[in-house]
């Protein structure tokens, strides 16, 4: 345990900041499962919308340092892959 009183406040801070990050990746992989979910049973517009919310939620966590840059480019074009996919059919 830290004795001054800047690191203890840095724990605190640490620890609000890994449950933020946690709590977004959270969001973004529950909504990527309901695009994947959505266009697949053929909810074309549903998925679409559902999409570009997720999208945005990916570019705001790359923008915060939650994701990698790579992984945010990574998992937006495999969502629309799938998107795009479900609406072949």
């Amino acid at each position: 345990m830290a004795n001054i009183k800047s690191s203890k406040k840095d724990i605190k801070r640490s620890t609000v900041r890994t449950k933020r990050s946690a709590a977004r990746i959270s969001e973004i992989k529950t909504l990527m499962k309901k695009v994947i979910a959505s266009a697949a049973s053929g909810a074309a517009g549903e998925a679409k919308e559902l999409f570009r919310l997720v999208e945005s939620k990916i570019a705001r966590a790359k923008g915060k340092g939650v994701l990698k840059g790579n992984t945010a480019s990574r998992k937006i074009s495999r969502l629309a892959k799938k998107v795009k996919a479900g609406q072949a059919s």
